[in-house]
């Protein structure tokens, strides 16, 4: 693949499904039409919880990822062919060793408040999330940075610990949001943002209602002229109202009822594959997962094709306990694939000293689609591994700030980061505020450095194929599926080609999508 330095990269290997590109192909014509501006969409996610805030480094769902795309602007954007194109940051060049990268930044932009953008608010923004004392979730992904100047008025220089090939596609992250600088810090609290929406009304958990800003910088986004973004969790409620006509579109479409609703008339179901996967995730600190056969234990005792079966109804595929999808570059298609075997599962326990295991696994479908029902029939396929397994069903709402990373046991869903070096460093490295097996490995931290500033794609590809064993057969993470992308959109809603590194067009569908 060859790498641009300077203004973007080429695509990366986002791919359609069979299904999701049947789907896309067979769209009425008026998805493919030429946009058009005016209208009011309503959108309804089965994300968001009361406890949100508009706090970029502490965005941890789908509600705040599409809320804070909308009415921020970032230095870089991956586009929907999957390429890293410009946004904010207008151009970008690195050193020979990839460790200095210069930003020229945008000039003319300003924020809603009608401040001018400047190289001090890009600084702000970005130290944010830096320093020992930040709870930022973007805190390991910037951590390499040791120093951020500024030449002139319209260029930002950032100096790495090490090089890092990939360190444009890193600005992109969905916390690193450009905010006004404010003091020592930026303010976020007020939501004055650069993007291409006013946010008028955050009712966290609830609703969230947008403006079109007239003084964007760019004139091919932002058809509509308002959106109205809700958090609608119970599936049947998100379902019923895209039925009724309440809402445009929909995402997290119930999968064993995705046939019937796509039979209603002026519905259609729309299906991408990326990197999103679906997790049970085990705090290594405690007893029993501190203790590595365990956890191999409840990896073999997992029936993952049954998942993909009962739980995606097909519009997926199984994992292999790392986060690293068959579609990216440096996939390890040489590890081998774990498959549901209770009796290798009952000799790992042995290697523990056990005939049996006692484990409790929190779930509830704020954490995915399908989440409190995936858990039980691992439940039932652990039994005959002796893994006694008790599925402890959990509230929705205070699901994100109440039992993931509490709980020693609990359903997660990751939507996967577009280069390797960012899902590792945001949920696997030592420390990282994300980490939510908590596992250290002291070999893997080491490749995570190597990895990211060797310019190499052989050696690298190495490094990283040895980074998902350590993950996928010591770590504190069971990876039984990747699901695709599966979203449902009313006859008055369309859109050009769909982005797939998050669900819903990358969650850019408040500026992408068009009223019909």
């Amino acid at each position: 693949m060859t790498r641009i330095l300077t203004g973007g990269m080429n695509r990366r290997g986002f791919m359609a499904t069979t299904a999701g590109a049947a789907l896309v192909a067979s769209m009425p014509l008026s998805a493919r039409a030429e946009p058009k501006r005016g209208g009011h969409l309503r959108v309804a996610k089965g994300h968001g919880q009361t406890t949100d805030t508009l706090d970029p480094g502490q965005w941890s769902n789908g509600y705040m990822l599409a809320l804070g795309y909308g009415i921020h602007g970032f230095l870089t954007e991956v586009a929907a062919d999957g390429s890293l194109v410009p946004q904010l940051a207008e151009s970008w060049e690195a050193s020979a060793d990839a460790s200095v990268w210069r930003f020229k930044i945008r000039q003319g932009v300003t924020f809603h408040s009608g401040k001018p953008l400047t190289v001090e608010d890009v600084v702000a923004s970005i130290n944010h999330h830096r320093g020992e004392d930040s709870t930022s979730a973007a805190g390991p992904i910037v951590a390499p940075i040791t120093e951020i100047a500024t030449e002139g008025s319209d260029t930002v220089v950032f100096t790495l610990e090490g090089g890092n090939a990939d360190f444009p596609f890193t600005l992109s992250d969905y916390h690193l949001a450009i905010c006004k600088a404010e003091g020592d810090s930026i303010d976020w609290r007020s939501g004055d943002g650069c993007g291409s929406y006013i946010l008028k009304d955050f009712n966290p958990g609830v609703s969230s209602s947008f403006e079109r800003n007239p003084n964007h910088w760019r004139d091919d986004v932002a058809w509509v002229d308002s959106c109205e973004l809700l958090s609608i969790v119970d599936q049947n409620a998100r379902t019923t109202a895209l039925g009724s006509g309440d809402v445009h579109a929909i995402d997290r479409v119930d999968l064993k009822s995705a046939g019937l609703l796509a039979r209603r008339p002026g519905v259609t179901i729309e299906t991408l594959s990326g990197t999103q996967h679906y997790t049970f995730a085990m705090d290594t600190r405690a007893t029993p997962f501190s203790d590595n056969n365990v956890r191999q234990a409840l990896k073999y005792g997992i029936d993952r094709e049954e998942l993909v079966e009962k739980i995606l109804f097909g519009y997926g595929s199984v994992g292999n306990d790392h986060p690293i999808g068959r579609g990216q570059r440096f996939y390890n298609d040489e590890m081998e694939q774990k498959a549901y075997d209770p009796d290798k599962a009952k000799w790992y326990l042995k290697q523990s000293g056990l005939d049996s295991v006692d484990v409790s696994l929190s779930a509830a479908d704020a954490a995915f689609s399908g989440a409190v029902d995936a858990a039980v029939l691992f439940q039932n396929s652990a039994k005959a591994a002796g893994i006694n397994l008790k599925v402890d069903r959990v509230p929705n709402d205070g699901y994100w700030s109440d039992v993931w990373m509490k709980k020693p046991f609990s359903a997660v869903y990751w939507g996967g980061r577009p280069v390797e070096d960012q899902m590792f460093s945001t949920a696997y490295q030592c420390g990282a505020a994300w980490n939510d097996s908590f596992w250290c490995n002291e070999r893997f931290d080491e490749l995570l450095v190597k990895a990211r500033a060797e310019l190499d794609d052989s050696k690298r590809r190495e490094m990283y194929f040895e980074m998902q064993d350590l993950v996928g057969n010591q770590g504190g993470v069971c990876i039984p599926m990747f699901a695709n992308y599966v979203h449902a959109i009313g006859d008055k809603v369309a859109h050009g080609e769909m982005g797939s590194n998050w669900e819903m067009d990358g969650e850019r569908w408040m500026e992408r999508w068009w009223m019909v």
